[in-house]
């Protein structure tokens, strides 16, 4: 399997309550972004990152991220996103489409850089599942959930996460068409939903890889980490 990474560092990341993009936050003494792209670099058979960021923060986010990376890792590139994550999605997928059609990318993941705590076994596992079958979400199981009007809830419910995993041919193409018809999906899997054919499987997950959204979960990161 030849596989690329991309990580979606551009969003601004207001909710967290600090003043400047949390991905640029220390966690554990490690920028949440570096531990993000330290990851996805070690992950076996990932030979491309592509690590989207907002512009203006390019030089910031290079001082956080090269002092954390191996001189064996994969190199990393870094481009400009766009106002939404669709935009930054394409910007990658734009930088990396010669590899894919050249046929040196196999498999694309895509994955939130808010989400530090992603193992490098869980991306082996939706990238193989990819592979496999076209495409995979990680997916964590939701307890204790009340439906607001009372109701009955099913049984199981799960949340998705990232990296979200797909045959780079097919996330290409129905990424051209998306933008040909000038549709923009909230996730990576709507984008295929609406412009592919191609079975996208569940691969389980854990709450552990949470998405840092407010001040708290920053400190329950930290938590997890040193636990």
């Amino acid at each position: 399997m030849r596989a690329a990474v991309v990580v979606l560092a551009a969003g601004a990341g207001t909710r967290v309550g600090a003043e400047v993009n949390k991905v640029l936050l220390p966690l554990a003494g490690i920028p949440v972004v570096a531990r993000s792209v330290r990851t996805a670099c070690e992950v076996p058979g990932v030979a491309r990152v592509v690590l989207v960021v907002r512009d203006g923060e390019q030089d910031a986010v290079r001082a956080a991220v090269e002092p954390h990376l191996d001189p064996e890792h994969p190199e990393v590139a870094m481009v400009t996103g766009g106002e939404t994550r669709h935009l930054s999605e394409w910007a990658a997928l734009s930088l990396l489409a010669p590899a894919i059609e050249a046929g040196d990318v196999d498999v694309v993941a895509m994955h939130d850089a808010a989400r530090p705590l992603a193992s490098a076994a869980l991306y082996e596992a939706v990238l193989s599942t990819a592979e496999r079958v076209g495409g995979a979400i990680p997916v964590a199981r939701l307890d204790d959930l009340v439906a607001a009007d009372g109701s009955d809830l099913p049984a199981v419910l799960v949340g998705v996460q990232t990296p979200q995993a797909f045959r780079a041919g097919d996330l290409l193409a129905a990424h051209r068409a998306a933008a040909a018809a000038g549709f923009e999906a909230t996730d990576t899997a709507g984008i295929l939903a609406a412009y592919a054919d191609l079975t996208v499987a569940a691969v389980d997950s854990t709450e552990r890889n949470l998405k840092l959204t407010v001040t708290e979960d920053v400190a329950l990161a930290e938590a997890l980490i040193s636990g």
